[in-house]
C-alpha cells in the first residue's frame, strides 16, 4: 500500500467514478461528518458518479439513495442495489435473488442466530436488524463492548458451519446465503444501470474501504483505495488496496475526495 500522495495525477484525472464503503470509511466512529458529507456532494457536482456500497440495511439504503448526493447504493454486501428514478420520482430497487429465495435464506439465518448467541458470549444482533431484507448482521463492537479476534472468528466459523457466507466489517459480522457480494453486485450495478463494463473500465473507478469485508473490491480496482485504519486490519486482508489515505476514517474520504478534484483542475 502506497500513500495516495504519490498516486499519479493523471491517474487520479481519469477518474470517472468512486465506489466507497460507508461505515469507518465514509463516516468516522459512527458519525458522519459534514466535511465527509460535503466530498460526497463536491464529487457529485464535479461530475463523478457516487456510489456507495454497504453492508448497511435496506431501511439505511432507501434513506441514502433519497437523501444523500449518490447515483445508487449498494446494500447488505451485495443483496441488492438502490437507486432514486428521478424521471419517475420514485426510489428503485434490484435485488440479486428472488423473494422466495429471501424468505429461505431469512429462516435459515435465524438458526444461525441462536447459535451465535449461545456459543459467543457478549456478541450482539446488530440495531439495525430489524431493517434488513437478506443477511443477519452480528455486533461485535458498536453496540456491545469490543470482542476479542478468537470471538470474531468463532462468530464467522458459525456462520460457515451453517453454510453461509461471511464478511468481517470494522463492527458488524454479515452473514447470508447467496452467490453474490459486493463485488458481483457492484459489477452487475455498473452494468445494468449505468452501461459501464467494470472490466474494461475499473481502472477508471476508484473503490475506497477500510476492512475485510471490502477486500473483493481491493483485488479488483487497481488504484482501490484505503482510509488509514486499514492498516488495523493488514494481516486479515486477502487483497490490499494500492492507494493509502494519511487520514483516518472520513478524514481519509475527504483526503481522497481533494485529490480527485484537485487532478480534475
Amino acid at each position: 500500500m502506497e500513500p495516495l500522495k504519490n498516486c499519479p495525477r493523471e491517474t487520479l484525472a481519469a477518474v470517472r467514478g468512486v465506489l466507497t464503503d460507508i461505515d469507518d470509511t465514509v463516516s468516522t466512529e459512527g458519525t458522519l461528518s459534514a466535511a465527509a458529507y460535503g466530498a460526497l456532494e463536491a464529487l457529485k457536482k464535479a461530475g463523478l458518479l457516487v456510489v456507495p456500497v454497504t453492508g448497511r440495511p435496506a431501511g439505511w439504503c432507501d434513506h441514502i439513495a433519497r437523501f444523500w448526493p449518490v447515483d445508487a447504493v449498494v446494500g447488505e454486501n451485495g443483496a441488492f442495489w438502490m437507486w432514486h428514478d428521478h424521471q419517475q420520482k420514485r426510489l428503485r430497487t434490484r435485488f440479486i435473488q428472488s423473494d422466495a429465495a429471501r424468505a429461505e435464506g431469512r429462516r435459515r439465518l435465524e438458526r444461525v442466530r441462536a447459535d451465535v448467541l449461545a456459543e459467543v458470549p457478549g456478541a450482539g444482533i446488530a440495531s439495525d436488524q430489524p431493517y434488513r431484507v437478506a443477511d443477519l448482521a452480528v455486533d461485535f463492537r458498536e453496540d456491545v463492548p469490543a470482542l476479542p479476534p478468537s470471538d470474531i472468528q468463532r462468530i464467522v466459523e458459525i456462520f460457515e458451519r451453517h453454510g453461509a457466507h461471511a464478511k468481517v466489517s470494522s463492527i458488524h459480522v454479515n452473514g447470508w446465503f447467496g452467490d453474490y457480494d459486493k463485488l458481483t453486485t457492484s459489477r452487475a450495478m455498473m452494468q445494468e444501470l449505468f452501461g459501464v463494463d467494470l472490466t474494461a473500465e475499473r481502472a477508471r473507478y476508484v473503490f475506497a474501504g477500510d476492512s475485510p469485508n471490502d477486500a473483493p473490491m481491493f483485488g479488483w480496482f487497481p488504484n482501490a483505495v484505503g482510509v488509514a485504519n486499514v492498516a488495523d486490519f493488514a494481516d486479515r486482508l486477502q487483497h490490499r488496496p494500492r492507494w493509502i489515505t494519511a487520514g483516518r476514517s472520513g478524514e481519509g474520504f475527504v483526503e481522497l475526495a481533494e485529490a480527485l478534484l484537485a487532478a480534475r483542475r
